[in-house]
């Protein structure tokens, strides 16, 4: 291809003039139907659980698409042994924080043990708390399809509601302890249970401690995306406790957790730093010093 010439006193063209940056418009928030294109287009997604304000946002700049302010917050922040003992009033600040800090991840709050079994009334209030106070966008209960009703009227109300079938953490005593849910005949029940809150109005079922089998069999039974913790791969989504995932909590692991970094020793070592120079006196150094 010929090359053109031009002369000394010819004008600039558009191309050397200096390049004007336009800003970038921010990501939009992740809504309950993106997550359903999501497994319309066989695309996944994953969700991590956050309970204050620097998880949340480097979470959500790390592009993660869902934040769950989980009640795992009782024995992974509080201290507690179980998730059973934490309450609405502790968990609202969190998710408040959480979703303060969020700028596109899609933020969804645990409704803890005690706040939405006693009546669909009851779910709608507690719904309605996280929704104005935690600023939380979507809630989530633990539950086969003995709750669809109650589905059906926190939608009706206008709160999103992720279901949580499975192992559900909140009924380990019921359950007899941490055991996997949905083996044998049973998967039949789980099918039945996701099915029916599909169709009262969950946009999402969470499915934890299940075969994959199951949980395959469950995710082509409904037409909403599913969400696996110890599910296999096939749901459109993961989760993970974070603490689990970055290696705070320490101690032995679910067979289901993968650890992808170890901030457990990161942080020991740096606090063992720490200490040392304060008792030998070299922090504050003169550099510190104003």
């Amino acid at each position: 291809m010929a090359t053109s010439t031009s002369s000394d006193s010819s004008t600039p063209s558009e191309s050397s003039a200096p390049a004007v940056e336009v800003p970038r418009k921010p990501a939009a928030r992740i809504r309950t139907h993106h997550l359903h294109q999501a497994k319309v287009n066989g695309e996944r997604f994953a969700m991590l659980t956050a309970y204050d304000q620097y998880t949340a946002e480097i979470f959500d700049q790390a592009g993660i698409e869902v934040l769950l302010v989980g009640d795992s917050a009782s024995n992974n922040v509080f201290g507690n042994e179980t998730s059973i003992p934490v309450t609405v009033d502790e968990l609202i600040p969190l998710c408040r924080a959480v979703a303060r800090s969020a700028k596109r991840s899609l933020v969804v709050a645990d409704l803890p043990f005690g706040s939405y079994e006693v009546s669909a009334q009851q779910a709608v209030a507690t719904g309605v708390r996280f929704l104005k106070e935690g600023l939380a966008h979507a809630v989530k209960i633990e539950g086969g399809k003995f709750y669809a009703e109650t589905v059906r009227a926190m939608v009706q109300a206008g709160i999103p509601v992720m279901a949580h079938i499975g192992f559900t953490p909140q009924s380990e005593h019921a359950l007899g302890g941490y055991r996997v849910q949905g083996r044998g005949d049973d998967a039949g029940r789980l099918i039945e249970d996701a099915v029916a809150l599909a169709e009262a109005g969950a946009f999402c079922v969470l499915m934890e401690m299940v075969p994959a089998a199951t949980a395959a069999a469950v995710d082509a039974a409904v037409d909403v995306p599913t969400i696996g913790i110890g599910a296999g791969n096939v749901t459109t989504g993961q989760v993970l406790v974070w603490q689990d995932m970055a290696g705070l909590r320490g101690g032995r692991m679910a067979k289901f957790v993968k650890q992808y970094a170890d901030l457990r020793t990161t942080l020991s070592d740096a606090a063992k730093a720490y200490g040392d120079d304060v008792r030998s006196g070299q922090f504050p150094g003169p550099e510190h010093s104003f």
